[in-house]
């Protein structure tokens, strides 16, 4: 919807976008919008008007300051396993893009959503590997020794405070369900 009230032609940076994402909400072969995927590795795209990248969220040096109209990233910023690396996100999101949409799972929400397991982002790190690699619990899985760690280490989970500290002078947009808080985007609409 914010998109419908720029003016063409846009230019979208999606901090790990997947192309197929952008394609259902009807952007693929849009002569007004191009979209530049940044992930941590290069992808394949279909369309003519997206561009796929290697990079770091967290160092965006090869793009400008104000480059892109809208810079977006889904569910991201959690995966940056620290809160040095998650500012070093938002600053640069904040330098790179004109507007920014950056959405997050809510740290307090009773269902962790990488794990799908309640409440498990508060317990020890030993136990959350327990339980991965040794029940099937999470996701109905047993989870390998090396996965199950590279996602404990990755992921860090952000409060609705810590994500205001992080782009301060944002408006935030709330999603809810059945009256709890699962997930916020903050941005400068």
């Amino acid at each position: 919807e914010q998109i419908n009230n720029l003016d063409p032609p846009l230019t979208i940076l999606a901090v790990g976008g997947e192309e197929s994402y952008w394609m259902n909400r009807g952007f693929g072969n849009n002569e007004d919008i191009q979209i530049t995927l940044l992930n941590l590795k290069k992808k394949a795209a279909l369309f003519h008007n997206f561009t796929s990248i290697a990079g770091d969220a967290t160092d965006l040096s090869n793009f400008s300051d104000n480059e892109f109209d809208i810079v977006f990233s889904n569910s991201v910023i959690e995966h940056l396993s620290t809160l040095e690396n998650q500012t070093k996100m938002a600053k640069e999101v904040k330098r790179v893009g004109k507007y920014y949409f950056i959405q997050t799972p809510n740290k307090f929400f009773i269902i962790e959503p990488h794990f799908l397991l309640p409440f498990f982002q508060f317990l020890p790190k030993t136990l959350q590997y327990f339980i991965l690699t040794k029940t099937k619990l999470s996701r109905m899985k047993k989870w390998n020794s090396k996965n199950a760690k590279k996602n404990i280490e990755e992921i860090r989970l952000i409060s609705k405070k810590e994500m205001k500290t992080l782009f301060p002078s944002s408006k935030f947009d709330i999603e809810r369900i059945l009256g709890l808080t699962k997930s916020f985007t903050a941005h400068n609409f």
